[in-house]
């Protein structure tokens, strides 16, 4: 049975694809997650007659209110949760998947550092990107990684010497062009690490800087009349280009920002915040305001932006 408190606000749901995010009585996110039919999905937590397990049936005891941002696809609602889960960490969001460990990206610290999953982090000095709550999208981010920006996957510990002495032989992915072969001096250490830095800026959202560096790339091809290098770029840009049109949750045009958006009726309006941190949303929320007179809407926005 629908809580008394939450009913008109499980009315008010929508039939779209979107995020929810969980309170309790302390107004602390407890748990975040996407749906692609809000109002199904959020109904079915108060209307089930036995949850599948103990730890289900607490959440949803524990559960005071719940916000929700509607979004345009199945795709935006899983990028949007997984970051809301990387920047707020909410309780049962680990509790309820069996406290398994989600995988991250990692970057080795050594010459010409590795890139690839671990569910085992180690402080070792690696850089680390995630967790992520999807494997899909973590996998999807690696295939784009690997086509931009090919990097070694062999464990061979390279330095100037035994590079320069012959020691390492290219193996099959330097075939494939997964690999530039750095192990034969084919690649720079200093191409490989510029490589490495635009790998982090991707991993850390900022696409629009690994675009520019591509087309700088790329026009200097030109320039030299190294046509088909230049295509060789302009087709990875293409790529980067494919992976941010797949989701409205990134963008490189947005960097760093606050929005605020409203939406009033004649008693009550809605007032929709959201911080984006490098083209990415990290934190969204929906305030209800009572009307107590005939405010207008440029008022009401102007309050709660001062709030």
């Amino acid at each position: 049975m629908v809580p008394a408190h939450l009913s008109k606000l499980i009315k008010s749901l929508p039939d779209s694809p979107g995020v929810y995010k969980y309170f309790d009585a302390e107004d602390v996110i407890i748990y975040v997650g996407k749906a692609k039919n809000l109002k199904k999905r959020v109904t079915s937590y108060f209307t089930k007659q036995q949850h599948e397990n103990r730890k289900t049936a607490i959440l949803v005891s524990k559960i005071q209110y719940f916000e929700y941002t509607v979004v345009d696809t199945e795709m935006d609602a899983l990028l949007l949760e997984n970051s809301l889960i990387k920047e707020f960490q909410p309780r049962y969001n680990i509790s309820l998947k069996d406290d398994k460990t989600y995988p991250y990206i990692r970057i080795t610290a050594e010459r010409f550092p590795r890139v690839f999953p671990t569910r085992n982090p180690i402080r070792d000095g690696s850089d680390y990107y995630g967790p992520y709550a999807n494997v899909k999208v973590m996998h999807t981010v690696l295939d784009l990684v690997k086509k931009l920006y090919p990097t070694r996957n062999c464990n061979f510990g390279m330095t100037p010497a035994s590079v320069a002495a012959g020691k390492h032989k290219i193996c099959m992915e330097y075939q494939l062009g997964n690999c530039l072969g750095p192990c034969e001096a084919h690649q720079t250490e200093s191409s490989y690490n510029e490589s490495i830095a635009h790998i982090k800026y991707l991993l850390k959202g900022n696409l629009g800087e690994v675009k520019r560096h591509l087309k700088d790339l790329m026009l200097s091809a030109a320039a030299e009349l190294a046509f088909e290098r230049a295509h060789e770029f302009k087709e990875k840009l293409d790529s980067l280009e494919r992976y941010q049109s797949k989701s409205t949750i990134v963008s490189t045009v947005l960097g760093d920002l606050e929005v605020y958006s409203i939406s009033s009726t004649e008693k009550v309006a809605f007032v929709n915040f959201l911080r984006v941190s490098h083209g990415l949303i990290i934190v969204s929320r929906n305030v209800e305001i009572r009307k107590k007179l005939d405010e207008l809407d440029s008022d009401l926005l102007a309050s709660a932006v001062a709030e």
